[in-house]
């Protein structure tokens, strides 16, 4: 926060250098506390020890925790806040002066009269306590200050313990740095830094929230009898709450207590506090949401939850996940993140039209910007939910030995990562979209487009695998994939085998590139082989020499990873890391340099400009340097409108049906899977993931210009 800075008269005590102020105010205290004589022990003696002159001079101007709020890419819609304490610095301007006058009604009359302390209050409440009288503070405004100060610079539990513990030793401490805060800081700088600090129960801390949670209005529309509420809750927000029966009561004479002392320091006219003291206390809060499961639409949820996980592993935060939490939740960040409001809501419809939340399949969306790696879009058939265990609404596991054991499936309710992986999620195998990396390979490596392969309905490899599989050749061990039909046989190219989808293509094609080449492809295309056996494959170049089925999907991957892989052809075969953020400032103003996209080279611009142009197959567009022969999902280039290039993938007995469709400025993946039980007996069906995604697509490209893809060497 920003402070201005005025020069104020001072007093004695405020020119004399800081041990003079110290010893001075020693002298005074224990002269007014010499009646009667055991006044003397404590606090006068604990005055003159070495260690109260030996105090650092400059008190540690540590901020508060702030919200931080989370937007959609317009910088305007507000997708959630995060905050360890719902609290959110305002200037004094944005305070009422009623607020203003309220507190200093309520704890400090003589705020802007003394230096930090009151002398005659330190001493009067020394004797009163000393003789056994009603405890007495006497702590003024700055005092305070300086105490919730102490609190939140604390670096260890000891020190935050003496910071607040009732001790003569804490109230010298306070008195001495509050004399120096008054050099340093005017009046003013010194009543907002204590208004935006100060607790006000129910969640709320700093009077930000407070008007929030008590009155949902902004501080400075604070009324004289709603300032004199928050000003009274300060002493004891516990005690004073108004929502409880025994706080009502209590929180009602405090607020009139002060109304009567506003009036009484004439910052109010009788008239006003008479008609203040009649308006009804309110016995409700409405305490904001916090974190992903409160976001504002319930469909933003999935896309929140990935930026959460994305900003726990961003080392810039902090060493360890929890430094990185509280960072988070406690730095007042201002995080304009990559969702494009239309295209979520454009997947979330397309998706409610083909599929009910409570089907125990998932049809899963995610949509990325080429060139960038920002997620413009993540969306499924389910509420982002915590299923409440004590009124479980989500069903059964649709896993036979989970559903034994009583465990739930995660319809319609969940908050596992289904779209982007992670934890338990290590994705789903999505099938022929990953034809595309052994064509990428296959060019990479000095094959062009046109490069023939006659095809049988079955293929005999020489991949070596269990001979008891289904997938091996009768009475051996050799892999021997089939295709989806049997008319599928001939001679294709690259146009042609990938617009149909040809397995008796791509798997030939992989042998002689060398799948460990196509593995290789796919992690520099994004693909993250979460799982366990994939990653052990996919690392290790003998085994992924040998892995035959991997052209053909069998490979665990998300719609993330697929919708970043295929967009790194559009971006000219420029991969780049899938971030969820436009812009993050801190609370002081800074931009950080982080989540900004991150790219690199995955292949070259020629590679993946031929590559493209035979993606553009299989949905239906025409390619510009051959010639498309059928396409697996011929609807979606009418539907779109604008050119595009995409795949369909689908496993075996049809576990999962998946859609990729991209333009220059978008592209979609679609999953049709169950998240719960990779074995389940479903047929997905490609009537209803394919609509979802390409329609997802045209209505983004909805009124865009129409840009053509680059040929090579363009």
């Amino acid at each position: 926060m920003t402070f201005w800075t005025r020069k104020r008269d001072r007093s004695l005590f405020a020119n004399g250098g800081s041990l003079v102020i110290c010893g001075l105010l020693a002298g005074v205290v224990v002269a007014a506390a010499s009646f009667p004589a055991v006044a003397m022990s404590g606090l006068a003696a604990k005055a003159g020890s070495q260690g109260f002159a030996e105090l650092p001079s400059e008190l540690e101007q540590q901020s508060a925790p702030q919200v931080t709020r989370i937007f959609a890419a317009d910088g305007k819609t507000q997708l959630a806040v995060m905050y360890d304490e719902f609290r959110s610095d305002v200037p004094l301007k944005d305070i009422s002066v009623n607020m203003q006058h309220a507190i200093v009604a309520a704890e400090d009359h003589q705020f802007y009269e003394h230096n930090g302390v009151d002398l005659k209050g330190v001493a009067r409440a020394f004797v009163n306590n000393k003789q056994g009288g009603a405890q007495q503070g006497a702590s003024t405004l700055t005092m305070q200050y300086v105490r919730m100060t102490l609190a939140y610079s604390a670096k260890t539990p000891q020190q935050a313990i003496d910071a607040t513990k009732d001790s003569p030793e804490r109230k010298l401490t306070e008195m001495k740095y509050a004399m120096q805060v008054e050099k340093e800081l005017t009046k003013e700088q010194i009543l907002e830094r204590y208004l935006n600090m100060a607790p006000f129960g129910n969640g709320a801390y700093g009077v930000y929230a407070g008007s929030q949670v008590y009155f949902q209005k902004k501080p400075k529309d604070l009324t004289i009898a709603e300032a004199a509420l928050l000003a009274g809750m300060v002493k004891a927000p516990t005690s004073f709450d108004p929502t409880t029966p025994s706080g009502y009561p209590q929180a009602l004479d405090r607020r009139n207590y002060i109304i009567d002392n506003m009036r009484d320091l004439k910052y109010i006219t009788p008239e006003q506090a008479t008609q203040a003291k009649e308006v009804k206390l309110a016995r409700t809060t409405k305490r904001p949401g916090n974190g992903c499961v409160s976001v504002a639409k319930n469909n933003w949820g999935f896309f929140c939850d990935y930026f959460y996980r994305w900003w726990l592993s961003q080392e810039q935060f902090g060493a360890t996940t929890y430094d990185r939490e509280r960072q988070l939740k406690s730095g007042g960040y201002r995080v304009v993140t990559s969702l494009d409001i239309k295209a979520q809501a454009s997947a979330r419809k397309e998706i409610t039209d083909q599929i009910s939340d409570k089907n125990r399949n998932a049809l899963l969306l995610a949509g990325v910007e080429p060139g960038t790696g920002r997620v413009r879009a993540l969306a499924a058939n389910r509420k982002y939910k915590l299923d409440d265990p004590e009124h479980p609404k989500n069903k059964l596991s649709s896993n036979p030995d989970l559903a034994e054991k009583g465990i739930r499936g995660t319809y319609p309710n969940t908050t596992n990562p289904i779209i982007t992986g992670g934890g338990d999620i290590v994705g789903y195998q999505a099938g022929s979209v990953f034809k595309m990396f052994t064509m990428v390979a296959a060019l990479e490596n000095g094959f062009g487009l046109d490069h023939s392969i006659t095809s049988g309905s079955t293929y005999k490899s020489g991949y070596i695998i269990n001979p008891s599989s289904d997938a091996a050749c009768p009475g051996t061990h050799f892999y021997c994939p089939s295709n989806a039909s049997k008319s599928e046989q001939g001679t294709f190219n690259m146009w042609t085998g990938f617009g149909k989808s040809v397995n008796t293509y791509f798997v030939p094609l992989q042998e002689q590139v060398g799948a460990e080449k196509v593995v290789d492809v796919a992690k520099r295309f994004g693909v993250q082989f979460r799982a366990r056996q994939d990653a052990e494959f996919a690392n290790d170049p003998a085994s992924a020499h040998q892995w035959g089925a991997f052209t053909l999907g069998v490979s665990a991957s998300t719609p993330l990873d697929i919708a970043n892989a295929y967009a790194t052809l559009a971006g000219d075969g420029m991969y780049c890391k899938p971030t969820p953020i436009q812009r993050i400032t801190s609370a002081d103003g800074t931009k950080l340099d982080v989540g900004q996209p991150d790219c690199t080279r995955a292949t070259s611009k020629d590679v993946a400009r031929r590559a493209l142009d035979a993606a553009r197959c299989p949905v239906g567009d025409q390619a510009q340097l051959g010639n498309c022969a059928g396409a697996t999902e011929p609807n979606a280039h009418d539907a779109v409108g604008h050119p595009i290039f995409g795949k369909t993938g689908t496993t075996d007995a049809d576990k999962t049906a998946a859609l990729v469709v991209g333009t220059r400025s978008l592209v979609v993946a679609g999953y049709l899977v169950n998240p719960d039980w990779a074995g389940h007996y479903d047929r997905m069906q490609h009537g209803i993931v394919n609509p979802a995604v390409y329609r997802t697509v045209a209505d983004y490209m909805e009124g865009k210009p129409q840009e053509e893809f680059k040929k090579p060497g363009e």
